[in-house]
């Protein structure tokens, strides 16, 4: 059974940090793109951040570049997304997706909210 759980969203300050964790299983992890998602209150779901396998450089959303990096630990099979100088706008529910071809995708995990608020 594949499996993809999120942890690490909260309640921040604008210009705030966080770092968000994807733990993946049921699936050999390491020969999968895997890409990150949110929704905002409202709002269609918005992709953020995709990172293959191959070493090849990770895509980012415009409204992210600079801000977000994402990385992944294979021998953790785990999936993170860092966000840095998070701004009011950057406010919704993450998720991480496997796969590289957003808007198709089979998996998702059930989100971790993330709230920036002062």
């Amino acid at each position: 059974e594949v499996k993809l759980v999120e942890s690490g969203g909260d309640l921040v300050q604008p210009g705030g940090s966080l770092r968000l964790a994807c733990a993946a299983s049921g699936f050999v992890f390491s020969t999968y793109a895997m890409t990150w998602v949110r929704q905002a209150p409202g709002k269609e779901v918005e992709w953020v951040s995709t990172i293959n396998t191959h070493g090849n450089p990770p895509t980012y959303a415009d409204s992210v570049k600079g801000r977000f990096t994402i990385s992944r630990d294979d021998a953790k099979n785990t999936l993170y997304l860092q966000l840095d100088s998070l701004k009011t706008e950057d406010t919704g529910v993450y998720y991480c997706v496997r796969g590289g071809a957003w808007p198709s995708f089979k998996y998702r995990g059930q989100g971790t909210q993330v709230t920036v608020s002062s």
